[in-house]
């Protein structure tokens, strides 16, 4: 018989991981940034910082401050009427009470398919958004295991963790472009040798580092999903609801979908078979074994 997993054990260790992968991808950030400074003069690096910095910041706040509208908006979602979709509120007002949580905005998807999503930049200004599908087929212990999960992302302020995540990517992407680009405008003949390597090691990185922390956030991606897993469980005291929910989850059909807004679903809306490495999600299966020890 397989050894029982403490979900605080897994809360804790998915946490860790997490934390870990986004100091792999500051580090990066700081590498291409030492490189690409002894690669050009101090007021040519000055200036491509600057730039990177100014596009990073703006993209975090516009992301950040805007997060539940901009995902609420891209999947058509109206707010929940309550008399309508009573046990949904009774079920969310249950797991709010019981975790500690304020009431987050209530909406509804319409879809067919079950799904679910969290958002907004902390529990106070948090919304969750469940398909009229997932409302249909699943029962009341499968629906709380769902809102348990998407109520965990909030609680443990993942839209923020990855959000400065995906600033700290997009700032290596644009000095990347940046770099590869102002090499068309340099002069070779005023290059010394020493200089020469930190070119050449500059471009490695330039083409290299952009895929590597995106192989990372995707990592970071999915270790949130495994917390958010376990603090449901936590949170309902019952991982046998948010397992067959997830086997039910298994045999749907994909959904048609922003690219965008895919990763803040509970699980991959569109069911590509892809290498775990480029999945925004972790493996339905390997879910469903993990919750099945806790």
């Amino acid at each position: 018989m397989a050894e029982r997993i403490s979900f605080y054990d897994q809360i804790t260790r998915n946490k860790r991981k997490s934390v870990f992968l986004m100091v792999i991808v500051f580090l990066v950030l700081l590498l291409i940034g030492y490189v690409i400074s002894k690669a050009f003069d101090p007021s040519s690096f000055f200036f491509i910082m600057i730039l990177s910095i100014i596009f990073s910041i703006s993209y975090l706040l516009i992301s950040y401050y805007n997060s539940d509208k901009i995902a609420l908006a891209s999947v058509s979602a109206k707010p929940a009427n309550r008399n309508q979709y009573r046990q949904y509120y009774d079920s969310v007002e249950g797991l709010t009470l019981a975790s500690g949580m304020p009431m987050p905005k209530l909406y509804i998807m319409e879809n067919e398919q079950i799904n679910a999503f969290a958002s907004g930049r902390d529990p106070k200004h948090a919304v969750v958004c469940v398909t009229t599908g997932a409302l249909k087929q699943l029962n009341k212990q499968e629906l709380e295991g769902v809102l348990a999960h998407e109520l965990s992302h909030i609680s443990n302020y993942d839209i923020r963790f990855i959000t400065l995540v995906a600033v700290m990517v997009g700032m290596i992407s644009i000095i990347s472009q940046m770099f590869l680009r102002s090499m068309w405008f340099r002069s070779n003949d005023r290059d010394n040798k020493g200089n020469a390597i930190f070119i050449l090691l500059g471009i490695a990185l330039a083409i290299l580092a952009p895929i590597v922390v995106q192989l990372v956030q995707l990592a970071i991606s999915r270790k949130r999903e495994f917390s958010a897993d376990a603090t449901a469980v936590q949170f309902t005291r019952y991982p046998v609801g948010l397992m067959n929910a997830l086997r039910k989850i298994k045999g749907d059909k994909p959904m048609k979908v922003n690219k965008a807004v895919a990763p803040l679903f509970m699980s991959d809306p569109f069911r590509v078979k892809v290498s775990n490495l480029l999945s925004t999600h972790p493996d339905i299966n390997e879910r469903i074994r993990i919750l099945s020890r806790m």
